[in-house]
């Protein structure tokens, strides 16, 4: 698996149990308030539908038979393994029935949650307090929710009716609601990922072929200029710079034997300039094709790349780290950044001071040229892209391609910095 899909797939995978996590978290919240409602409907069939129609008008004076009567009802039809307590409370707080006989006829203060009911008549859930008086008998049954609702007597007095139901039972009833959503959720969730996996693999295989197309397609380019480059270079030094240099000697020759002053000056002259076009045109041959820098040397190769600027009183310096030890494809990369960065100081800077700068680092090769000139913002920069300057924008595409990158730093009136780096090869 390559780095970008590695990445792609970490990355799915984090978002993913992000998004899990917090819809499992969301899950257990509605499952745990579907399951507290499940305990109030419990609760109200229970003491509206079982426990109401057996209370009889003699339960309210303490009347052994009509406390049995309640009795086998909860016994045979409410406690269980879900509800371990009920009681029955009068408004005053006096407890009329409870399957623990202990507290019948006990009275505690009922709280506001408890008289709100008994006022609104509406089915009421809470953890269960058991540190309370009225819940010592329950504190050996682990933690448990009080559900209480009001029923009423035949001659309509309210009662409140409290069940404890298990908050085990409680939580149980929770989970079969929220574990096969979530484990559905988790599973659709792990397959989006799955599936994405290989979609992202062939889009990464996609991209790389077309980015190593590209660079075919750069590389053949520049291999296309550099040998019509060559072309050129060779017709014209084979050609117009031989009939230039024959030139030159004869006119020096004639201009020696020449005896009016005025013709030996003029002839002189003209040999001189044709020996000033001879060293421009050669210029240009450096220009239009880099010399052989396993002969020559890359320093040597820089140096005649700054000579134009030499030429016109630029003061130059060259710091090339010794044994360096570039790769041919590398050399030539870092001639061609420096070049391309020296005639673009020639024609646009209006520079006194260049620094040709080559030096190892611990990842790599760093090569910058750096100018005093007037420098230009990217706007400057982008309009001479649109005339037809690209070296810049082709190097740094190139740069790229093998693996490097190049940058260009310029603020009007600060120069410019060109820096290319090269990783260890």
């Amino acid at each position: 698996m390559s780095r970008p899909v590695a990445q792609f797939a970490l990355g799915g995978l984090a978002v993913l149990a992000v998004f899990g996590v917090v819809s499992v978290v969301a899950l257990r919240e509605l499952a745990h308030s579907e399951a507290l409602r499940d305990a109030r409907q419990f609760a109200a069939l229970a003491g509206q539908g079982i426990v109401e129609p057996a209370i009889g008008s003699a339960l309210l004076r303490g009347d052994r038979a009509a406390i049995d009567a309640i009795d086998r009802v909860v016994q045979e039809r409410v406690l269980g393994e879900r509800v371990v307590r009920v009681k029955l409370w009068r408004q005053d707080g006096r407890v009329v029935y409870s399957d623990e006989p202990r507290l019948i006829g006990s009275r505690f203060p009922l709280d506001d949650a408890k008289q709100e009911v008994l006022r609104t008549g509406r089915t009421q859930v809470e953890l269960s307090d058991l540190a309370g008086p009225e819940n010592r008998y329950e504190r050996g049954e682990g933690d448990l929710y009080e559900v209480y609702l009001p029923v009423r007597t035949p001659d309509g007095t309210p009662l409140l009716f409290e069940t404890y139901q298990r908050r085990s039972a409680v939580a149980a009833t929770g989970r079969r609601i929220w574990l096969p959503f979530a484990a559905l959720l988790l599973a659709s969730l792990a397959l989006l990922w799955l599936v994405q996996i290989p979609l992202a693999a062939r889009l990464d295989r996609r991209l790389r072929k077309t980015q190593e197309e590209r660079e075919a397609l750069l590389r053949r380019a520049v291999e296309a200029s550099a040998d019509e480059r060559r072309r050129i270079a060779g017709d014209l030094h084979d050609g117009v710079v031989q009939d230039l240099a024959g030139i030159s000697y004869s006119l020096s020759a004639a201009a020696h034997d020449e005896t009016s002053p005025t013709t030996r000056r003029t002839l002189t002259s003209a040999a001189a300039g044709t020996r000033e076009a001879i060293r421009r045109l050669r210029s240009l041959l450096v220009e239009i094709h880099p010399p052989n820098l396993r002969a020559s040397g890359l320093e040597a190769a820089l140096d005649d790349a700054a000579s134009p600027l030499r030429a016109q009183g630029v003061h130059t310096a060259l710091e090339i780290e010794p044994g360096i030890g570039l790769s041919d494809d590398d050399e030539q990369l870092v001639y061609r950044a420096a070049a391309e960065a020296l005639r673009n100081v020639e024609r646009h800077a209006h520079a006194t001071r260049v620094l040709v700068r080559l030096r190892s680092t611990p990842d790599g090769v760093v090569l910058e040229v750096l100018d005093d000139g007037a420098g230009f913002t990217p706007e400057e920069r982008r309009n001479r892209a649109d005339e037809g300057h690209v070296g810049l924008s082709l190097l740094e595409e190139f740069s790229a391609g093998s693996g490097g990158h190049l940058a260009v730093r310029s603020d009007p009136g600060d120069g410019t910095t060109v820096t290319l780096e090269l990783p260890r090869r």
